[in-house]
C-alpha cells in the first residue's frame, strides 16, 4: 500500500481501544502496539511532517500494511499486546528474552506424591505452574532450596511405588530429607502438607506461612512437644533465608521491586532490585537492543508489561523513575490479576530514591560492560546514514573545508573517515587555482570538480568513492557541492553541511535543500560530527598557515645577494621570526652569515637608514 492509502485506512479506524500490527512487504510483523483510540494513534504514523524519532521513521518507511484487533477495554489491549509481541518477536519492539529464557516450576497435582519440576512453558494440563522465573540454573536451585527447607525428597525414587524397598538415600542421613521412602511416619498426609507449604512459598505467601509455622511452634512448645517445636523452628529458619539466598525466590518474597532503566547508544538495560522490609533480597538484569532515542517511559512500559503480565506473584509496590501513559491502568490490571493492590510509585527523595539510583547504576554498568567501542561507532554511523537517507551506515566519508586570508593563499582540505576513524593516508590538500578574489562557494565548486573528475578518470590517488560528503558550512555550501557533483553526473552521493553556532561550535547538519537536521539529541553522533568538522578545519588551517608563511618568507628574503635556501633557513632558525631578522644589527647577522651576506641582509632592511 502507498503512504496515502495507509493514511486513509488509518483515518477510517474507529475511536476505540485495540491493538495494531505493522507489517512489511513480506507480511512479517515488524511492530505491535496498543491504543486507547486506534484512529488517533495509528494515523499519527502516516501524517506528513510528523516529528518521529529515528527508530519510528525507519519502521514507518518499511510498513506495507497494517492490521488491527479491536478489544473492549484497555486491560484486554495490554494483555493482547504482550501476547502478540511474544508470539511475533517484532523487530521494532523492545524485546526481553523469549519463553525459553524464563522457565516455570510445575507441580503434577494428579498423583499421590506430587513433585516440583522445571519446564520451559506453562501448559493447560491440569498441573500447577509457578513463575516465570529467572534463569534455568537459578530456578533449579530454588526448587532444591525449598525442598531442602521443608525436607522434601529430591531423589529419583517414585512414591508410593518405592516406599520401603530400599534404605534411605544420603539426603536423609545428612538431614536434608525426612525419609518419605520409609514405611509409616512421615505419612502421605504430612507429605501433602509440606507440598502445600512449598506451594505457598512459590505463590508469594512466604510471610503468612512463616507466621503460621511460628504459631504452630509456640503451640507445640506449650504442649511440651519439644522435638516437634525444634523441628518447626529449624524449618522456619530455613524458610526465612530462602529469599536472602536465592535470587529467583527473591522475586516471590519481595514486597517492593525497584526498576532502573539505562538507554545506551547500542543497547538498553533494565535492572530490578527485589526488596523485603528494606532489605535487598536479589537483583535481576536484562540487556536488550533498542534505539538510543527511545524514551525511558516507553522502555518502562514495554519492559514491565513483558515482565509482569505472565506472573501471578507480584510485589505490593513497583518503584520507577517516571510514570507512563498507561501506568494507572497497568497497576489496576496487575492488582486484579494477583488478588492484592499493586502500586506504582515515583520517589522524589529518601531511601527509595537511593535504591532507584542503585538500580540505574546496575543497568548502566551491565550495558557498558558488554557494549564494545566498535558497536558504539557502528550505531552512530547507522544514525548518520539514516539522516543522510542511506539504507546502511556510511563506510567512507569525506569532508571538505576552505581556508584563506582575504584573496591570498586560498586553499582547501579533504579529510577521510573510514568506519568512523580518520584515514590520514587519504587526506588531500588543494591550492585554489582559478580565483583572484575570495569566494568560498566557487572555491568549493573548483575543489570538488577537480577531485571527482580525477575519480572518473581513474586517478589512483582519488579512486575511492565516498558514501557521504560532509561540507564545512550551511545550506549554500551543501547546495554548491551538490551542483558540482551533479554536473559530473554523480547524483547519488548524499551531501550534508556541518553548521556551526555563533561560538564556532558544531550545531547541526544541513541538507542542500535547506532542511536542518538536529544532532544534539544524540550525544555520540553530535561528538562524531564535531570531531570531523574540527579535523577538516585543522587540516585546512595548517595548510593555509604553511603556505602563507612560506610566501611571506619568500617575498622578504628572496632577491638578497648571497642568500639562498640554506641561509634563509639558518636565519629563521636563529632569529625565529622575520621581525627579529629585520631588527638585527650587522654584528648579530655576521654571527650567522659570512660578512658579505650579512651586509646584504642588513642593507636590504635598512635602505631608508642609508638615504
Amino acid at each position: 500500500m502507498t503512504k496515502e492509502e495507509l493514511r486513509q485506512k488509518a483515518n477510517d479506524l474507529p475511536q476505540q481501544p485495540g491493538v495494531y500490527l505493522m507489517m512489511d512487504k513480506t507480511g512479517k510483523v515488524i511492530y505491535v502496539g496498543k491504543a486507547k483510540k486506534l484512529k488517533n494513534r495509528v494515523s499519527q504514523y502516516f501524517q506528513s511532517g510528523s516529528q518521529h524519532n529515528e527508530k519510528t521513521r525507519m519502521m514507518v518507511s518499511q510498513v506495507d500494511r497494517f492490521d488491527t484487533i479491536f478489544v473492549r477495554t484497555e486491560f484486554e489491549a495490554l494483555i493482547l499486546e504482550n501476547s502478540l509481541i511474544k508470539h511475533h518477536q517484532p523487530r521494532y519492539n523492545i524485546l526481553l528474552k523469549d519463553d525459553k529464557g524464563y522457565p516455570f516450576i510445575r507441580l503434577n497435582t494428579g498423583v499421590p506424591y506430587p513433585r516440583f519440576t522445571l519446564v520451559g512453558k506453562a501448559e493447560d494440563d491440569g498441573a500447577k505452574y509457578f513463575g516465570p522465573f529467572g534463569g534455568r540454573h537459578e530456578t533449579r536451585q530454588a526448587i532444591d532450596a525449598v525442598c531442602s527447607a521443608l525436607k522434601l525428597p529430591t531423589c529419583s525414587r517414585q512414591f508410593p511405588r518405592d516406599i520401603g524397598k530400599d534404605r534411605p538415600c544420603l539426603n536423609h542421613h545428612i538431614g536434608r530429607c525426612d525419609g518419605f521412602c520409609l514405611p509409616g511416619d512421615p505419612s502421605q498426609a504430612e507429605y501433602q502438607r509440606r507440598i502445600e507449604q512449598a506451594v505457598r512459598i512459590f505463590s508469594g505467601h512466604y510471610r503468612q506461612l512463616t507466621a503460621e509455622l511460628q504459631q504452630e511452634m509456640a503451640e507445640a512448645a506449650e504442649a511440651l512437644q519439644f522435638e516437634k517445636a525444634a523441628a518447626l523452628r529449624d524449618r522456619i529458619r530455613a524458610i526465612s533465608v530462602l529469599g536472602k539466598q536465592q535470587q529467583v525466590i527473591a522475586g516471590v518474597c519481595a514486597d517492593t521491586d525497584i526498576w532502573g532503566i539505562y538507554a545506551g547508544q547500542v543497547r538498553c538495560g533494565a535492572a530490578v532490585l527485589h526488596i523485603e522490609e528494606g532489605n535487598l533480597l536479589g537483583r535481576e538484569l536484562e540487556v536488550f537492543p533498542a534505539a538510543a532515542d527511545e524514551g525511558e517511559a516507553a522502555i518502562l512500559a514495554a519492559v514491565l508489561s513483558q515482565y509482569y503480565l505472565d506472573k501471578h506473584v507480584l510485589p505490593a509496590e513497583i518503584v520507577v523513575s517516571q510514570f507512563w501513559e498507561d501506568s494507572e491502568s497497568f497497576a489496576a490490571l496487575l492488582s486484579e490479576r494477583c488478588g492484592h493492590k499493586v502500586s506504582i510509585r515515583v520517589p522524589q527523595r529518601g531511601e527509595r530514591m537511593e535504591l532507584l539510583r542503585l538500580a540505574r547504576r546496575n543497568a548502566r554498568e551491565e550495558v557498558e560492560r558488554i557494549t564494545t567501542d566498535c558497536e558504539r561507532t557502528n550505531k552512530t554511523l547507522e544514525q548518520l546514514g539514516a539522516l543522510a537517507g542511506l539504507t546502511e551506515a556510511p563506510h567512507r566519508m569525506e569532508s571538505y573545508d576552505i581556508s584563506h586570508t582575504g584573496s591570498e593563499d586560498m586553499v582547501a582540505s579533504m579529510v577521510v573517515f573510514v568506519d568512523g576513524k580518520p584515514l590520514k593516508r587519504d587526506y588531500r590538500r588543494f591550492q585554489i587555482k582559478t580565483l583572484t578574489a575570495p569566494d568560498d562557494y566557487a572555491a568549493m565548486r573548483e575543489v570538488l570538480t577537480r577531485r571527482f573528475r580525477r575519480y572518473l578518470d581513474g586517478d589512483g590517488k582519488f579512486k575511492e568513492r565516498p558514501d557521504l560528503l560532509l561540507i564545512d558550512g550551511g545550506e549554500m555550501h551543501a547546495r554548491t557541492a551538490r551542483e558540482a557533483l551533479w554536473q559530473l553526473g554523480l547524483t547519488d552521493i548524499p551531501i550534508l553541511g556541518m553548521v556551526k553556532d555563533d561560538r564556532h561550535r558544531t550545531r547541526a547538519l544541513m541538507t542542500p535543500d535547506g532542511n536542518e537536521l538536529g544532532i544534539q539529541q544524540s550525544p555520540p553522533l553530535f561528538a562524531m560530527i564535531g570531531r570531523i568538522q574540527d579535523e577538516v578545519h585543522r587540516f585546512a588551517i595548517t595548510y593555509h598557515h604553511e603556505k602563507h608563511t612560506k610566501n611571506t618568507y619568500r617575498s622578504r628574503l628572496d632577491g638578497i645577494a648571497g642568500i639562498g635556501n640554506q641561509r634563509k633557513a639558518a636565519l629563521l632558525k636563529h632569529f625565529k621570526s622575520m621581525k627579529a631578522i629585520e631588527q638585527a644589527d650587522l654584528a648579530e647577522l655576521t654571527a650567522i652569515l659570512p660578512r658579505a651576506a650579512a651586509q646584504s641582509v642588513y642593507d636590504h632592511f635598512h635602505k631608508k637608514d642609508t638615504l
